[in-house]
């Protein structure tokens, strides 16, 4: 059966699988894991700007190595799951530092790596180094939960793992990078997640998800969890230069590393600007902009924009410091959270009106 499998999947690949995608010319580990964790959780369509810029800039490990983490949050930011971005740095630092600025052509040394998971570090063996190896990608689960209607939602443990066990029969010996691309290719432009296109695919005649009636069942669903809700005020403090002052996040948890607005309860905007040392006109009502929702992947944050003139500009802040004033024009390429772009541009279009 894996034998029948590979051999359908490769050969409606040489006919219709994806071969010019940017990380498919000049084929490097690095071009491979780069887009690996680019494409986590993002569409084909989203990453490809974010990936010319990225690739662009640092063309290889020794340049990302020597990278400041600001330019690198700068060009994700957009892309999401910012700690993807962070890993990357640490990941090229330690290549250099301890592998002489090479991938190794290892499953077991991969995986050592920071942000490389089993699946991403078959990915680099498979495609980079054409070395037998399996990945487990969200694509490659839709197809394989399909064709074997394998119950239960594939994040749960025990599915997981007998999908892995699936995928690894399934790998052929020869031609194991294409057989890689196509699997993953398969799941992205026919067997997608709403409206697959089953008389197209290779498979259909074998799929017992198609055979029985059960591909929109396939794969099970998350369990639905009671989203919890939290609220937020945002501190949007211009100076007279039309600056906005800007803090540097931690480097864990919520958006790390990046710099966003201020931020505080309802009830206390008057002591997070004594804090900050702001001289500002008196917080009215009116000084409140649009609220609005962005959700993670475990709960909703509810932004209450505040709008605060300060009344002079902080000379003292530098380079360094967990502080500044920032304009989009003046100040150098920083990695900026969601919201800050949001806000800005919000703040844009009212100018306009």
């Amino acid at each position: 059966m894996s034998t029948d499998f590979s051999d359908k999947l490769l050969a409606w690949f040489d006919d219709h699988g994806r071969k010019h995608l940017p990380w498919q010319q000049n084929q490097t580990p690095y071009r491979v894991w780069l887009s690996e964790i680019m494409l986590q959780q993002t569409q084909v369509a989203t990453v490809i700007p974010y990936y010319a810029r990225f690739t662009e800039r640092f063309p290889d490990v020794a340049s990302l190595a020597a990278s400041e983490e600001d330019e690198v949050l700068h060009l994700w930011t957009g892309l999401g799951y910012y700690a993807r971005a962070r890993n990357l740095r640490k990941t090229a630092i330690q290549l250099v530092q301890d592998h002489n600025g090479e991938f190794p052509a290892d499953l077991a040394q991969l995986q050592n790596l920071p942000g490389i998971g089993r699946s991403t570090a078959g990915a680099i063996m498979a495609l980079a180094f054409k070395l037998p190896a399996t990945i487990l990608d969200g694509n490659v689960k839709r197809v394989l939960t399909r064709c074997y209607a394998i119950e239960g939602w594939p994040g749960k443990t025990q599915v997981s793992n007998s999908l892995w066990e699936i995928a690894e029969q399934l790998s052929p010996e020869q031609r194991i990078a294409d057989y890689t691309q196509a699997i993953m290719d398969l799941g992205a432009t026919l067997c997608t997640r709403s409206k697959p296109d089953c008389p197209s695919c290779p498979m259909h005649q074998s799929c017992l998800a198609y055979r029985h009636d059960r591909v929109q069942e396939l794969p099970g669903k998350k369990p639905k969890k009671n989203m919890p809700v939290r609220q937020i005020h945002m501190l949007v403090v211009t100076n007279p230069e039309n600056e906005v002052l800007l803090q540097r996040r931690p480097s864990q948890g919520l958006w790390g590393g990046l710099w966003g607005f201020p931020e505080c309860s309802e009830h206390d905007v008057e002591t997070q600007l004594d804090q900050l040392q702001i001289q500002a006109e008196p917080v009215s009502e009116s000084a409140t902009l649009m609220p609005f929702r962005h959700t993670f992947t475990h709960f909703h944050l509810d932004i209450t924009p505040v709008h605060v003139e300060s009344k002079s500009i902080d000379s003292h802040v530098t380079e360094n410091d967990q502080t500044l004033w920032y304009h989009p024009e003046t100040t150098k390429d920083i990695g900026l959270t969601g919201p800050v772009t949001k806000i800005l541009n919000m703040r844009e279009s009212a100018k306009k009106d």
